[in-house]
């Protein structure tokens, strides 16, 4: 099963059976239920994941206890400890100097549905980019991709109202996670997220983002259940994430 997941993500893509095989030796297949928790910021960065079933969400807290989603993972999606990671912010009481402990998560992965991620140690995951320089390209690109991206909604998100925060991380979510259906249910996001989950995504209330949502719903641009949301205009949804004021 192990070696059918690898063979279908795209950055394995190119690498014959043998090859595939090793990188199966090294790897383990772990499954977590809803809302557990992979790993938390703080822990020590040991491992790699990549998402074979199911969906993650990373989050970091602020010091005042506000959660701020940093993304949403799907199969496919990797994440974890790369090649270093935070390195904790404490000194040593004898010497006044930074520790040298071990790099640490700089955030916090939970399960948002039963989920399944196969894991490598880092410094075997370190190891196989040595011999598969193509991988590290690829683990680049994605990252500054996604850099690009968490710029690009930073600086979206600082003039923009809680309705075009909300349009954006939907036509997102929609463009990222949609899937086409009847006409009648649009392009359906099926993912658990609830409106403290939004908030955070957005940099909002729960109350405002469910007085955004329900205009929303009324206006016919989406409509939305308990553990997911239709985007039912998307032409329409476009036009209030890129709305004036």
């Amino acid at each position: 099963m192990r070696m059918k997941i690898l063979a279908q993500l795209s950055l394995f893509a190119g690498l014959t059976e043998d090859e595939l095989d090793g990188i199966d030796q090294r790897m383990v297949s772990l499954s977590w239920a809803e809302g557990d928790r992979l790993y938390g910021a703080g822990d020590t960065a040991e491992h790699f994941y990549v998402v074979a079933a199911g969906q993650v969400k990373s989050f970091q807290s602020t010091r005042g206890g506000q959660d701020t989603i940093v993304d949403v993972l799907a199969p496919g999606d990797f994440f974890g400890a790369i090649g270093g990671g935070a390195r904790p912010s404490t000194t040593q009481p004898s010497t006044g100097l930074p520790d040298a402990a071990q790099p640490v998560y700089a955030e916090t992965v939970e399960a948002l549905v039963t989920t399944c991620a196969l894991r490598m140690d880092t410094d075997l995951f370190r190891q196989l980019l040595l011999e598969y320089p193509q991988i590290g390209l690829r683990v680049l690109d994605t990252l500054a991709a996604s850099l690009a991206s968490a710029r690009s909604a930073t600086s979206s998100h600082a003039a923009a109202t809680v309705a075009q925060r909300v349009a954006r991380t939907l036509v997102r979510l929609g463009d990222r996670f949609g899937q086409p259906g009847a006409s009648s249910y649009g392009i359906l996001i099926q993912l658990p997220l609830t409106r403290s989950d939004l908030a955070d995504m957005t940099g909002s209330t729960p109350e405002s983002v469910s007085r955004v949502m329900s205009k929303l719903r009324d206006d016919g641009v989406i409509d939305s259940g308990r553990r997911w949301t239709s985007i039912l205009d998307r032409a329409a949804l476009v036009a209030v994430a890129g709305a004036e004021g």
